[in-house]
């Protein structure tokens, strides 16, 4: 995130210390990250669990098949996570070498494209000129806002997808580690019980978070990972219920 040198501003030290401290914003890749390894990791394995709870009742295959499913799912995520960046990072750099070639071989074309950007946020006469005019005298500026304003799309640091993808992975081993937890300590019957509320409130808490440190209502957000991260678990039980293993004569 950019940061600005506010020291020669005429603006009040409160409002750059509410700006900065008190309601800052927020690094959205880093809590996105989080929850994408923390509910994958938590709901994946939960399923599979559950599945083999219904389908065995042993205690000893749920926990090798729960453990497994554990570091399997954290190092396929964390490799998704590294090579999603790259890949970001190199659809970012094609689409901007597009774009210079663009601005070289049909410049006025792409002006016309400026123009009709900051028409549409209401700009018009010769301020609207005068802002096209100095934002293509300059091709780094221009194919800049072409990126942002036209095709949607930031920059990404490629020395993040290493960060990416331990974040991601620490995360997910965490998540997947939660609902195993109630059947080291408690038969397998009640274990299935106490994994879904556990792994339940976990999933409503992390929602909360969520919507509190971005948009939303933390309850409503909070429900809808709840429920939908649950829902999609139990199909790994209802699998489970369905190929039961044969109890042994």
């Amino acid at each position: 995130m950019k940061e600005f040198d506010f020291s020669n501003a005429d603006i009040h030290s409160d409002e750059i210390d509410h700006h900065s401290s008190k309601d800052p914003h927020q690094q959205a890749s880093a809590l996105s990250d989080i929850i994408l390894g923390g509910q994958d990791g938590l709901v994946n394995v939960l399923g599979i669990i559950l599945g083999l709870a219904a389908a065995t009742g042993d205690t000893y295959v749920i926990m090798v098949g729960g453990l497994a499913a554990t570091f399997a799912e954290s190092v396929s995520m964390a490799a998704v996570a590294y090579t999603s960046t790259l890949a970001d990072a190199d659809y970012y750099e094609s689409e901007r070498e597009r774009e210079y070639r663009h601005i070289q071989e049909v410049p006025n074309l792409e002006k016309e494209e400026i123009r009709a950007i900051y028409r549409a946020k209401g700009f018009a006469g010769d301020l609207l000129e005068r802002i096209v005019n100095t934002i293509t005298s300059s091709p780094d500026v221009w194919v800049a806002v072409m990126m942002s304003e036209e095709l949607q799309l930031q920059p990404v640091n490629r020395r993040t997808a290493l960060r990416s993808a331990i974040i991601v992975g620490i995360a997910a081993i965490i998540g997947s580690l939660i609902p195993l937890i109630p059947f080291v300590f408690a038969p397998v019957s009640l274990s299935i019980i106490l994994s879904i509320g556990l792994s339940t409130l976990v999933l409503f808490i992390v929602g909360a978070i969520k919507a509190h440190m971005t948009v939303g209502h933390p309850g409503k957000s909070g429900l809808e990972m709840a429920v939908i991260g649950t829902l999609s678990a139990l199909i790994g039980y209802a699998v489970g219920v369905v190929l039961r293993v044969p109890a042994t004569p």
